[in-house]
């Protein structure tokens, strides 16, 4: 026989042998809390409009910028390939600058501050 029929013929055989043992199988029970979606911790049979702590919205766009400042420094040890080796030091050196004043501004502006 040849092997791509053996291989079908496996897989068909197995995949009728799963059905016909899913439906051997008993049932689950599902009732009202199973039913329920499960939204991290929240309460899904509560009101959907809780009030929500802006700091988390400022804590998650403050990762998105800094996450996204550091992707752009990643590429840097291959910088020293290019022509300029001091052109490219100047413009790390100016975006790790930005980065840390930026982080100083959010953290004198108290926004990364819990207790207040």
């Amino acid at each position: 026989m040849n092997l791509i029929t053996t291989i079908f013929i496996i897989t068909v055989a197995l995949s009728s042998i799963l059905a016909i043992v899913s439906f051997w199988l008993p049932q689950m029970n599902p009732d009202a809390e199973k039913l329920s979606p499960y939204e991290c911790g929240f309460d899904p049979l509560g009101s959907a409009r809780l009030p929500f702590s802006l700091r988390f919205f400022l804590v998650a766009i403050l990762f998105l910028l800094f996450d996204l400042e550091i992707a752009l420094l990643l590429p840097l040890p291959w910088g020293d390939q290019l022509h300029s080796p001091t052109g490219t030091f100047f413009w790390a050196t100016t975006v790790l600058i930005l980065l840390t004043l930026g982080l100083i501004y959010e953290w004198t502006q108290g926004g990364l501050e819990w207790a207040e």
